[in-house]
């Protein structure tokens, strides 16, 4: 019974051999999906776009530029103006300036935000799976009711209860986005339990602790990778939405949601406002999506089943 443990708890859900083997798995699926490869890019380019904010940035994103930024009847500048290569908003800002740091603004708030949520929607999942009875009967229903709400109209309040800033937004979209990964882990959790190498860890004495951490967290890792991936892009989106009804990112900071608040007035006249990071918005949420659906085809096709 003794050597059920270590090999149990050695079955690593990315044991695909030694690292060459792992590059060319990860290389030939990315090569069978090319949209997923096209998004990786992407999202690489995105983020080093994000870091590097101050030193891509032409302009201070929250400088008006009165005299040279609008036109002769205060309208604002079209793309292509020397100076303004996206153009200017109404105000005489620099749209490209605004779409970089708006870029830092989303990600910030969606890698962060669902990081936070990932790790409660984990915790939640795990303990209730495993533990069952009246434990599990309490965090599910905890968890039926938040899932009940409507998600907007829920961070909507939360929000409206709370001070304008980037810090509340992350925590009311953590607060919100942890249910749906609490029920998936918790059902794996509840399969896992009744296996071999679980039923004899108890047998041997070791600590629910230990066990839940040590030896049915491993196997839950491609379900969190899949899931963190797909509820970045949730989590930009409701940024996007909050800001877009002037309830998420403080003002004058940038954010794409309330870039495309501010087009959304000046469509007629300024177009670009509205389209550019609208286009950014929809590229990455994008992106994300194509890469979690081809993590979860890689992870599921590799992942050996738990002994």
């Amino acid at each position: 019974m003794s050597d059920v443990i270590p090999a149990a708890a050695a079955v690593d859900p990315f044991a695909l051999g030694d690292k060459p083997v792992r590059t060319r798995e990860v290389l030939r699926s990315l090569k069978k999906d090319p949209a997923a490869l096209v998004s990786i890019i992407v999202l690489v380019l995105l983020a080093l776009v994000a870091l590097a904010a101050p030193l891509l940035s032409p302009h201070d994103p929250l400088q008006t530029y009165p005299d040279i930024g609008l036109g002769p009847q205060g309208q604002p500048l079209p793309p292509g103006t020397p100076g303004f290569l996206l153009g200017t908003d109404a105000l005489g800002r620099d749209v490209l300036s605004r779409l970089i740091y708006g870029a830092q603004v989303s990600l910030v708030i969606g890698i962060v935000a669902n990081g936070l949520a990932t790790a409660f929607g984990v915790l939640v999942g795990i303990v209730a799976g495993y533990f069952g009875g009246v434990v599990e009967a309490v965090l599910m229903r905890i968890t039926d009711v938040v899932i009940s709400f409507p998600i907007l109209l829920l961070c909507t309040a939360l929000i409206a209860v709370t001070t304008r800033s980037t810090f509340n937004v992350i925590i009311v979209i953590a607060l919100i986005y942890w249910t749906t990964l609490a029920r998936i882990i918790r059902s794996m959790v509840v399969s896992l339990k009744e296996r071999e190498f679980v039923v004899a860890s108890q047998t041997l004495g070791l600590s629910h602790r230990s066990i839940m951490w040590r030896h049915i967290l491993p196997h839950l890792v491609p379900a969190i990778i899949v899931y963190t991936t797909l509820g970045v892009a949730s989590s930009i989106l409701i940024e996007s939405a909050l800001s877009f009804l002037g309830i998420g990112v403080p003002i004058p900071s940038p954010s794409w949601g309330q870039m495309i608040s501010d087009g959304s007035t000046y469509f007629q006249i300024a177009p670009w406002m509205l389209f550019i990071p609208g286009v950014c918005l929809i590229l990455t949420v994008m992106a994300f999506n194509l890469v979690g659906d081809w993590l979860s085809d890689m992870l599921n096709s590799s992942t050996p089943t738990a002994r």
